[in-house]
This record gives structure tokens, sequence and C-alpha cells, in this order.
């Protein structure tokens, strides 16, 4: 063979690897919007996004290490069981070994539509076994997260997936999100791909190791990304039933008329701070908003607007923060990390506490002196007013009765949907940082 036949074949196969390549990348799109994105304008944040692009559908943070599993679950299969905020035609799943202080072997994933809400059998014909870079198996380093290759399925808005994974050998502490609000499930050996629920004959409150879902949408033109305490956690929220302000958020965003059309991911984490970190094996802190920022919130897919809640607990726990202006310079923080970012942030005032236990009069000055100045406008580009949304107007200081849970600080499900109804929800389209 000589050098110009070699090098025309050469060619050929370049070219035949370049269309299967780009066939490939048409089927699923990229990380900025696939095949027909466009460098010109955006739409209307309210119309579809015909070409379609990878959103946030559902998320949450890795909190802690969790106790008492300090080998992880070797030889077990954890199905864990999430809810929708927009749907797809296709999706994956990220891991996180955050906390782990060894390598975590998944040897084996799946993904499936659950066949009713918190049950875990899946759909008929719903069952995608996943993959890691073209291969059944994964070992996340400790400290590190992985992202599944895509998988074909229809993916409905407002609904239950199974997120399924087996890790054969022990790996360190596993990393979890304990107050889940959601029955998830754990059978013994590798019962990933089983359609049947029949196995996971163990019940928990817990997520493991899954931190985010994505999905492929034509409809969604992006992700709002929540972060904040257990206010947006949702702790006190109806268990399985999806009640979370975030939750609320979520139909307005995909039923309301002229509503931008966005995925929602809750970050909340039961007592999270703004400034301080807690305990890596605390079940109730996590690490501070300002130190997960970057990687709950300002990296995940498709975010175009970011809502904070967070501050409270400030007050609350040792070291006590009571100097507002602290408080403040946080919040401004988060706001700059945004707007590098390109992204505007809506943020909250602190909600009452009137009749907790950690109720005191120098408390809520200081909230109150925090509430004045975000409401100035020189904090956030945005502000809800979750306090007015909330509070007994006859007893400022507490929460209505009909919002309180009853532990006079965190919101029934009556609340959660009236904070969900405080938000407006042009302020979440906006893109250009406002000065200030």
């Amino acid at each position: 063979m000589n050098k110009s036949v070699g090098y025309a074949l050469l060619a050929g196969l370049a070219a035949v690897v370049v269309l299967i390549s780009t066939a490939i990348f048409v089927g699923f799109g990229g990380e900025r919007g696939g095949v027909g994105s466009s460098p010109h304008k955006p739409r209307d944040p309210a119309a579809p996004a015909v070409s379609g692009q990878w959103v946030g559908t559902w998320s949450a943070a890795a909190a802690a290490a969790e106790p008492g599993a300090l080998d992880g679950y070797a030889g077990m299969s954890i199905r864990n069981v999430v809810h929708t905020s927009v749907g797809g035609s296709g999706a994956r799943i990220q891991l996180s070994n955050l906390y782990g202080t060894r390598p975590l072997a998944v040897s084996h994933a799946s993904l499936a539509l659950a066949a009713a809400p918190s049950n875990p059998t899946a759909a008929a014909g719903t069952m995608r076994r996943l993959s890691f870079g073209g291969r059944p198996a994964v070992t996340i380093p400790a400290g590190g997260a992985v992202t599944s290759d895509p998988v074909r399925l229809t993916v409905p808005h407002d609904a239950d997936l199974l997120v399924t994974t087996y890790s054969p050998s022990p790996s360190g502490p596993a990393t979890y999100h304990p107050y889940a609000r959601q029955t998830s499930y754990l059978a013994r050996g590798d019962r990933t791909e089983d359609a049947t629920g029949a196995a996971y004959t163990e019940q928990s409150p817990y997520w493991r190791y899954l931190t985010g879902v994505d999905v492929w949408s034509t409809e969604a033109r992006g992700t709002v990304v929540a972060i904040g305490d257990s206010i947006t956690d949702g702790i006190t929220s109806t268990a399985g039933a999806n009640h979370r302000w975030t939750d609320f958020l979520a139909a307005r965003l995909r039923d309301e008329p002229g509503a931008p059309r966005y995925g929602v991911l809750n970050q909340g984490i039961s007592g999270n701070r703004l400034l301080v970190n807690g305990s890596r094996f605390s079940p109730n802190n996590g690490p501070s908003v300002l130190s997960r920022l970057d990687r709950d919130v300002l990296s995940r897919t498709g975010v175009k607007a970011v809502i904070v809640e967070v501050g409270l607990n400030d007050l609350f726990k040792s070291p006590r923060q009571l100097d507002p202006e602290r408080i403040v310079a946080g919040m401004r923080q988060i706001v700059r990390e945004a707007h590098a970012r390109g992204l505007r942030v809506t943020g909250s005032t602190l909600t009452p506490f009137g009749g907790h236990r950690g109720y005191s009069h120098q408390l809520n000055s200081v909230r109150e002196q925090v509430n004045r100045i975000i409401r100035s406008g020189t904090v956030y580009d945005e502000v809800v007013d979750f306090d007015k949304a909330l509070r007994d107007p006859a007893a400022p200081v507490r929460l209505l009765p009909a919002y309180d849970s009853g532990d006079h600080l965190h919101p029934s499900d009556a609340g959660n949907q009236a904070m969900a109804n405080a938000l407006n929800l042009e302020h979440l389209k906006g893109s250009v940082p406002a000065q200030l």
C-alpha cells in the first residue's frame, strides 16, 4: 500500500469517527447547551428551549459523614428515592464521596422511574443501567465526585425516581444527607437492577452518596438553586409529600403563565450556618454556606438564579454571631461570588422564632437589625420577605399559627406554600448583576 492510499484510508476513518461522535453528541448535547445552541441573545426565559439542554431536576447537599457507617455499605444496594422538579428525555446522576476517607467503589448503578410514589418498585420498562465514562463501574476518590453517562429515559416532572448503587467493598464513612423527608431503601447483595422492590426490606430516612440528578429538557431554560438551613431543607414538612417550599416553587415555575421554566435544586442543610462550618460527623450542621457555595450552587448544572435563606443558626449556635454587620457581610460575599458567574441573587429576610426554646429578646433584636439592612436593598439583588410572609400580624416576633409546624421556628406545609408564594418569579429571570 502506497502512502497516498494509506493517508486516504486514515482520513476516511477519521471522518467516520467524527460523524459517530457528532451523532452521539447530538443525542444528548453538551454542557453548554448542545447542538442548536445559538450565540445570539437568549429567548424570553418563559419560552421553551427548543434545542434542549441539561438542567438540574433534583439535588441534595452532602451534609456529613454518616455516624455508624464508618465502613460504608459493602455488599448492599442503596435505592435512593428522589423527586423531580422538571422532566426530560434523558438523565444522568451525580455521586459524592465528599466525606469518605477511602476510595468508594461503585460496581453497579441504575436509574428507574418509581412505579408509585415512595415505592422501591420500578415502573415497567424504565430500568436503566448507568455507566461512567463508558464503563459499568467507577471508583470515586476520597473527597471526590463523579457524574454518570447519560441514559435515554422519559423522566416526568413531579415524579419519583429510583437511583440505586452497589458497592462491593468497604469504603470509609458514607457521605449522606440526613433529613431527606423521604423514605429510601436498602437490600442485601447486588439488587441494583431488580425491577421489583421485594428485596428492599430495609427503609431509611437518608439519602446516601447521591447529590444530584440532571435531565435533558427541551422545555426548561435552566435551574434555580436554593441554599439555606433547615427551613429550606424542609425538616418539618410532611415526609414523602414533597411539601418543602422549594417543591411548591417548582410547581409555580411549571404551571404559572410567564414563569421562567426552571428546574429547582434544594441545597438546604439542617442546622447550617452562613459563617461557621460544622463538624464533618455532625448530622445537623454541615459546611457553612460560604464554604460550600461553589460546589452546591455556582457549579450546578444550568444554574440561572440563586435564592439564599440563611442566618438564624448564626444567632443560635455557638460561637454566636451577634453583630448584624458581620452577618450581612457574609451575605454580600455570596452576592459577589455569584456576580462573578453572572448570576443574580434573591435573598430572604430572617424568619420569626418567638416562642421557640432558643428565643431571646437579644437574638430577636439582631434578627430585626439584619432584616432592616436586607430590606434596604444593599445586600441582595432582590429580596423575598419570608419574615413578612410567615409572621403573625398580631405578634410579629412569632409565626402565624397556621404557618407554625409546632416548634415555633420551622414552617408547616402551609407555611412552606406561603414562602413559595412570596417569591416574585420575575426576579428569577435576570442575568445582569445589579451594582450594589
